[in-house]
């Protein structure tokens, strides 16, 4: 008996040094792309996403190692269009900061898994859930004629590529083994923001600063996430570490008024609380009683959040 408890408490710390290291990644992803935004003057969101897919395409390759040469073509169509949802979900999102702010453009994006998980539930339930969130969007967006509706439209557009990732992401998984195919997705992204980067530099200049603002934003929204989230997700279930990611929205809060000084006003915050609410009822309807698996028993890739 003592043998079984000393167990269990082995279990309940390294669970606890789990949720710490995913609770670190999400506030450095926040962090970076924060420092990230600071270079937006200069060489706008288009080069800080360059710069931002390069590393994260360094760090994954060496990793994974994907055999890509053998893939068939049932395992490419996914991966390309994978790659594809990467580069449009990351250039969205950071010009949705560039307009409205890191807080409210990442809750907003946060409305496309939030979607998925409304989608998959079968509970009644979720018809609050939904018309919570859609109070949320209302006030976070406070429709009025001066509005950025086109930021709040990136913003969206962010959501609705978060909610195809983790479609994508899915068959990915089933159909590439380890995190073969993400690697490979992210490498395309980067291939294809390669002279969209060259470009970009050549003609702007940046100082070694600025450089060094897109190159952290790469290394802390990237490279920190996935480490963090493959070393934790071993130990962390898989529903956990799907709860885990709702307080990204409030770190993107916080951060920007820490970093950037984009104070928000009660109805954003409000607008925060109800999506992120939404988000955390629907996944708790979706539990399943089946135990708590980690994302390593079920065969799943790590989920990088934000792309």
């Amino acid at each position: 008996m003592r043998h079984s408890g000393d167990m269990a408490e082995v279990q309940k710390q390294t669970r606890a040094s789990g949720i710490a290291i995913l609770l670190t990644s999400g506030l450095s992803n926040q962090v970076g792309a924060a420092v990230g935004s600071l270079a937006f003057p200069v060489i706008g969101p288009v080069g800080v996403v360059a710069m931002r897919q390069f590393v994260a395409a360094l760090v994954l390759l060496p990793i994974a190692r994907p055999r890509f040469w053998r893939f068939s073509w049932a395992q490419w169509w996914p991966i390309l269009l994978l790659a594809v949802v990467f580069g449009t979900m990351n250039l969205s999102l950071y010009t949705a900061i560039d307009r409205i702010g890191l807080g409210l453009a990442v809750t907003l994006e946060f409305l496309g898994p939030l979607a998925v998980a409304l989608l998959s539930s079968r509970s009644r339930a979720t018809i609050i859930c939904a018309a919570a969130a859609i109070v949320g969007v209302l006030c976070i967006t406070q429709p009025s004629p001066t509005a950025d509706f086109v930021g709040i439209g990136l913003g969206v557009v962010a959501a609705a590529c978060w909610a195809a990732y983790i479609l994508l992401n899915r068959t990915v998984g089933r159909r590439v083994p380890g995190v073969g195919g993400t690697a490979m997705a992210t490498s395309v992204s980067a291939l294809v923001y390669l002279p969209i980067g060259i470009v970009t530099l050549s003609t702007t200049k940046p100082s070694m600063l600025i450089l060094g603002f897109a190159i952290i934003a790469g290394v802390l929204s990237s490279a920190v996430p996935y480490v963090c989230d493959l070393i934790a997700l071993r130990t962390v279930p898989a529903h956990l570490f799907s709860l885990l990611m709702s307080v990204h929205p409030v770190f993107a809060a916080l951060v920007g008024a820490a970093i950037l000084g984009q104070a928000l006003n009660v109805g954003e915050w409000i607008g925060i609380a109800l999506i992120t609410g939404a988000n955390v009822a629907a996944l708790l309807l979706n539990r399943s009683g089946k135990g708590e698996p980690t994302v390593a028993d079920e065969g799943g890739d790590p989920v990088e959040t934000n792309g």
